[in-house]
C-alpha cells in the first residue's frame, strides 16, 4: 500500500528520538557558546532527519510544484529510494532546488498575493534544513520575540502584553513589514 513505511524506514520511536537528541544538542551548544559558528551542517541531514521532513511535508500536503510531482507520485516512486537520493546528493554537494511554481491568490481587497510552489523534493530539503538551523537560532533569539517561532503563538504574544498592562506599562508597539523588502 502506497505511504506504507517499509520495515526499514526510519519510522518508529528511534528514529525520532535520534533527531530529538540531535536538536537538543545543537540547541545546548548554541546556548552555551552563543559565539559558535557550526560547521559542516550538511552532515546532520541524516537519513532519520529526511524521514521526520518527509513526515512533515506529507502532513502539510500541498500541490505539485513546477515538476508536476504529487506526494502520491513521490509515494509510488519510493519515498526510501527519494530520500536516500536527497541524502547523496546533499552530501555530495550536487543537490540544486528547482524553480518555485508561482501563483496568485486573490485577496479580500480584490489584489492578489504571489505564492511560491516548491517542488515536494525541495519542500523536504527546505524542512530538513529547518529541523537542523532551528535549534541554533533558537539559541539567540529573544523571549520576546514570537512570529513564526515553535511553541509560540499570537495568543502568547498577546498574554505578554496583558500581563505587561497589569504591571503596570501603558504602551504597546504593532509593527508590519508588509512589504518591507521589495
Amino acid at each position: 500500500m502506497a505511504g506504507t513505511p517499509r520495515p526499514n524506514s526510519p519510522n518508529g520511536r528511534k528514529s525520532r528520538d535520534k533527531v530529538r537528541q540531535l536538536r537538543d544538542r545543537l540547541g545546548a551548544a548554541a546556548k552555551l557558546s552563543p559565539g559558535r559558528r557550526f560547521h559542516a551542517l550538511y552532515d546532520r541531514i541524516h537519513r532519520d532527519v529526511l524521514w521526520a521532513a518527509w513526515q512533515r511535508v506529507r502532513s502539510n500536503r500541498g500541490a505539485a510544484g513546477v515538476d508536476g510531482e504529487t506526494l502520491a507520485a513521490v509515494e509510488v516512486y519510493g519515498v526510501e529510494r527519494l530520500l536516500g537520493e536527497l541524502q547523496r546528493d546533499l552530501h555530495e554537494g550536487t543537490y540544486r532546488p528547482a524553480p518555485v511554481l508561482r501563483r496568485y491568490i486573490p485577496k479580500r481587497d480584490g489584489g492578489e498575493r504571489p505564492l511560491g510552489i516548491p517542488t515536494v523534493r525541495d519542500r523536504v530539503v527546505q524542512q530538513a534544513t529547518k529541523i537542523v538551523l532551528e535549534p541554533i537560532f533558537e539559541a539567540d533569539f529573544l523571549p520576546c520575540s514570537f512570529g513564526y517561532r515553535p511553541g509560540r503563538s499570537a495568543t502568547d504574544a498577546l498574554e505578554v502584553i496583558r500581563k505587561a498592562f497589569i504591571s503596570g506599562h501603558t504602551q504597546a508597539l504593532e509593527l508590519d513589514i508588509t512589504d518591507f523588502f521589495g
